[in-house]
């Protein structure tokens, strides 16, 4: 049985994730320091990164935006076969090339600092809410997601998608469930731009 301190803890987490992931983002653009190398290693994993969202949000829908958790159904389709937690690996892919992309004139003990700052908050709020999302489909999907947990790694994708998949890909959910996404996508690439320019 879940330790209710624990879990409230976890809940409080996952309410409020997108104020924790976007603190180290404001770190990133208020003290890092592209260069043309930086931006041209790093922008292409950012947008790798929201691709992985936008692929993963496709099957998962809007319930991903809301304060608690939620699944109509157990998604096990699309990247959700190689990985149980895309939307976070692909979160996790974009940060890095965020994170290389702002600290190419950084000292080497800016450029550490930030990258593991940045990456290092995100496993934080990743460990602990995934318990908590866990929990949730456990309790409402019962031995079919336990099945899933079986087949499918929590964060690093398997080679060959599980064969047992549910879900189709909607891509008319992406622009309503990724808005804020790309809002905040939109306004790091333009800090990018602007600290650039000034380089």
């Amino acid at each position: 049985m879940a330790d209710p301190t624990t879990d409230d803890v976890q809940a409080f987490v996952f309410k409020n994730r997108g104020a924790l992931l976007a603190i180290p983002a404001v770190l990133l653009a208020a003290f890092g320091r592209p260069s043309a190398l930086s931006v041209t290693v790093g922008l292409p994993l950012a947008i790798a990164g929201e691709l992985v969202r936008c692929w993963a949000v496709g099957y998962s829908g809007v319930t991903t935006r809301g304060d608690h958790v939620e699944a109509p159904a157990l998604v096990t389709g699309g990247p959700y076969a190689y990985v149980r937690n895309p939307l976070y690996v692909g979160n996790f892919i974009t940060a890095l090339g965020f994170a290389i992309a702002f600290t190419g004139r950084n000292s080497t003990t800016e450029k550490v600092s930030l990258l593991a700052g940045t990456l290092g908050s995100m496993a934080a709020v990743y460990a602990t809410i995934i318990p908590h999302e866990e929990n949730f489909l456990r309790s409402q999907f019962g031995e079919a997601f336990d099945r899933y947990c079986e087949n499918v790694p929590p964060l690093v994708p398997q080679t060959e998608p599980t064969s047992e998949q549910h879900g189709t890909w909607n891509p008319n959910v992406i622009k309503d469930a990724e808005s804020r996404t790309f809002a905040s996508f939109g306004a790091m690439l333009a800090v990018l731009a602007l600290k650039a320019m000034k380089a």
